[in-house]
């Protein structure tokens, strides 16, 4: 582990085995790029992270792992996007998800292995999400993989709503011959949704098991009802495939999601990002968690490079 300074920031450097890990725990517990030296001494990156990043505005930074808290996506009031309305019946202004991805965050734990951060909410934050609790987010790093658990704590007196995930950037492709059409993805859904104009959830496309990430149709896909909880996709008879994993039990929770997305068909990166539930929970319920007073939940993820 070690500090390195990079375009007026203090990044901080993790090796670990054959992978290289670049954070910057202080703005939006950001892990930003992680790349793999392999057998012949080239290096894979993993993450994505570009190299003309504003970190003045980071939120809309494409690349490395945004977290997303409170909730994922878009929220909606009454079908009016990027408001939410809690129990108390007040109408809130919330930023496409949440407001963790650009928020500071305090350092409690930094070793060689990994770090704990506390998000410390600002005035935009308290005003959105107006509770009393404790978010942190901790990341653990292997020498192929490395995981994440979220922990909210209920510091308050009423039950605490959320519905938090993910946002990664894989470099696609990763192998500079290659396209998307050489690269198969692996989710174990059997039912899929989207969302409409209003936040309302809908019937997703009809998909195999199995599918090309050349396919349009999985992009801004809520894929739910999962028969196990990892997603894999690589290079068709290669090996380095890449896995993630959605929570600790063997099966999520019915409502629990990857989402499939990008940008455009020449975009470096392809997003997988496992969530809580569809975007919008606050409003549909759907894979709407609770936190009791006095209670902490967790949501932990895991990926790896096989």
């Amino acid at each position: 582990m070690e500090k390195i300074s990079y375009q007026g920031q203090t990044l901080t450097r993790w090796r670990v085995g054959n992978s290289t890990f670049l954070a910057l725990p202080e703005k939006g517990a950001r892990l930003m790029n992680w790349n793999i030296t392999l057998g012949d001494g080239s290096v894979r990156d993993v993450l994505y992270w570009p190299e003309n990043a504003d970190f003045g505005d980071i939120a809309k930074v494409r690349g490395g792992n945004p977290i997303l808290f409170p909730f994922n996506g878009r929220c909606y009031d009454k079908g009016e996007i990027f408001f939410w309305r809690a129990a108390d019946g007040v109408k809130r202004a919330i930023p496409i998800h949440g407001i963790a991805r650009q928020g500071e965050f305090k350092v409690t734990r930094l070793d060689a292995r990994g770090f704990v951060a506390q998000f410390v909410p600002g005035d935009e934050a308290r005003a959105a999400y107006p509770f009393d609790y404790e978010f942190t987010v901790s990341y653990r790093f292997e020498p192929f993989g490395l995981s994440c658990e979220y922990a909210l704590t209920n510091l308050g007196k009423i039950p605490l709503p959320w519905s938090a995930g993910h946002h990664f950037y894989f470099t696609v492709p990763w192998s500079p011959d290659l396209t998307r059409n050489d690269y198969v993805i692996r989710i174990p859904a059997t039912k899929r949704l989207r969302q409409d104009s209003t936040g309302g959830l809908i019937a997703g496309p009809t998909l195999q098991t199995d599918e090309s990430l050349a396919n349009k149709a999985i992009i801004d896909t809520f894929h739910t009802a999962l028969r196990n909880n990892t997603v894999v996709f690589g290079e068709k008879g290669r090996p380095g495939d890449i896995s993630v994993r959605l929570g600790t039990a063997p099966v999520p929770p019915p409502e629990a999601a990857f989402v499939t997305w990008t940008i455009a068909d020449d975009s470096p990166f392809y997003c997988v990002e496992p969530w809580m539930g569809p975007a919008n929970a606050a409003e549909h319920k759907v894979g709407l968690h609770l936190v009791a007073p006095g209670e902490t939940e967790k949501f932990a993820v895991s990926v790896a490079v096989k």
